[in-house]
């Protein structure tokens, strides 16, 4: 871990070169959720290959890079596409941006992704506020010898999500007359979609919606203690009984339609933090 403490610090010292924004708020924009980087009064963008010891996104629709500024007249940074375990990555190269951004002074990350609704009253196009998640992945970045000035060795998992900022999305979603749920992820590795079998365990076991990323990430922010909001943004219908064929250029055409009403959530929360 003191290696990865080192690996951190060389890539802020990178980053300090280009910035010194202490940004509070991190945000984590999923596959064809983008466009809130276009209400970021940008003060730099910095691609990942640029920055020390970051992994490069490989997957459609994932720009890879790393924006500062404003929105609202609050400092962020916000990772525009993120790294996926099925990408080749270890757990600790897909979370080591938020190590990074804890280091540059963010205290709350709002996390989104697509991912497919199991949950019958769940729609396309729905957005999902994530209350809680199910690790299937099958690794966990926290697997190794543990910093103490990172985290805990045994991080607290009761509340990964925090209760105080699903309220104000809730509040926020309700003024705005948007469509909100509220329910379970699960993250499975991927990156083929699931059997009709696997849709029918994985609702069995309590998901509401199935995805292929955001877990690690919010595993590695609570262990630095920050505080967490994810938004899911329900691209596919996954109901065994009437499962069809999907290819990922409609995922991103859904992703895309859904894309403003994600924004202005994750806006409009910025504005309130």
């Amino acid at each position: 871990m003191e290696n990865v403490r080192e690996k951190i610090e060389e890539a802020v010292a990178y980053i300090r070169q280009h910035t010194q924004m202490k940004p509070g708020v991190g945000v984590v924009l999923g596959t064809g959720l983008g466009d809130l980087v276009k209400e970021i009064e940008q003060e730099v963008a910095l691609s990942y290959q640029d920055i020390p010891h970051f992994p490069v996104s490989t997957v459609e629709s994932h720009a890879g890079k790393l924006i500062f500024g404003t929105i609202s007249g609050k400092e962020v940074v916000a990772m525009q596409g993120r790294f996926h375990y099925y990408e080749g990555y270890s757990m600790k190269q897909i979370t080591f941006p938020i190590r990074v951004m804890k280091f540059l002074g963010v205290n709350t990350l709002l996390i989104s992704n697509a991912c497919g609704g199991m949950n019958p009253l769940y729609r396309k196009g729905d957005l999902m506020i994530m209350e809680d998640h199910i690790n299937l992945l099958g690794d966990n970045p926290l697997i190794g010898v543990n910093d103490e000035e990172l985290g805990p060795r045994f991080p607290d998992m009761s509340e990964p999500y925090s209760h105080r900022l699903i309220e104000m999305v809730e509040e926020i979603a309700l003024e705005e007359k948007i469509k909100v749920q509220r329910g379970v992820y699960v993250a499975v590795p991927g990156p083929n979609l699931e059997t009709r079998a696997e849709y029918r365990f994985l609702r069995t076991i309590g998901a509401d919606v199935v995805g292929m990323s955001t877990v690690p990430e919010v595993i590695v922010a609570r262990h630095m203690n920050m505080e967490v909001c994810g938004i899911s943004v329900i691209t596919d219908e996954c109901f065994p009984d009437a499962l069809e064929p999907v290819n990922v250029a409609d995922i991103i055409a859904t992703a895309n339609k859904a894309q403003p009403k994600l924004t202005i959530l994750m806006k409009r929360l910025i504005e309130r933090l």
